[in-house]
């Protein structure tokens, strides 16, 4: 019998440089809280995920200034962040190996998506809970494609057809992300490990203000979300 066990990942060990900040961009300041505490509140809303483990910098000194205890136990900080976020995701598997069984589900997610909604969670754990392979969250690519040389001019417009847009969490069992993670090369999302290995990971349909915030403009758009969020609760 396969597990029905969830775990959430989430890898912020990075500097986040394009936000042009000083501090990490994971600590920015959102609603008065850090960008990452959205993140982590998103996935741990579910009853369905046990711990939520938080993969950080090992000279990470942010993490202990806010106060999680609203979470109880259910935040595992583990300071084994690599250069880059397939190392982080690779090296915070490796640490949550003690806890986690290869057969529980894994949901890596970006701690810069912080408008997660509850029901596109739900769609994901209900689409993938039974899945051979897991799978993502994503949207179909709604604008015009262009591909562009390399002065910046267009060479050609892509078909968007069959394209999509992908996002976090990506869901998949412990030990196969660690079996395809350990074999890849650095890849930009945890998907393309398990495409690298011959699978074909599930899309399921996730929403546009699952945003990931990348640039200053980001951040204003993300708040106006859970601004909006909180006066329809």
């Amino acid at each position: 019998m396969t597990s029905e066990r969830c775990y959430g990942l989430i890898p912020a060990a990075g500097a986040g440089e394009r936000m042009g900040s000083d501090k990490p961009k994971q600590y920015l300041k959102l609603l008065g809280r850090p960008l990452l505490y959205h993140s982590v509140k998103a996935l741990l809303a579910k009853d369905r995920i046990d711990t939520v483990f938080v993969v950080l910098a090992p000279a990470d000194g942010e993490f202990k200034k806010y106060d999680w205890s609203e979470f109880g136990e259910r935040v595992a900080p583990l300071y084994c962040g690599g250069a880059t976020r397939h190392d982080s995701v690779l090296n915070g598997l490796v640490a949550a190996s003690s806890v986690v069984s290869p057969d529980d589900w894994i949901l890596v997610h970006d701690a810069a998506r912080p408008c997660l909604g509850q029901s596109e969670l739900q769609r994901m754990l209900d689409a993938l809970s039974k899945d051979e392979v897991g799978g993502i969250l994503g949207v179909p690519v709604a604008d015009t494609l262009k591909r562009a040389d390399t002065a910046g001019r267009i060479q050609a417009t892509e078909p968007r057809e069959h394209l999509w847009q992908a996002q976090t969490p990506q869901m998949f069992r412990h030990g196969l992300l660690l079996q395809a993670l350990s074999r890849s090369a650095k890849l930009t999302d945890e998907a393309g490990a398990i495409e690298a290995l011959g699978m074909q990971p599930k899309l399921v349909q996730g929403s546009h203000t699952n945003l990931k915030v990348t640039y200053p403009e980001d951040l204003q758009l993300a708040q106006t979300i859970l601004a909006s969020r909180r006066t329809q609760a």
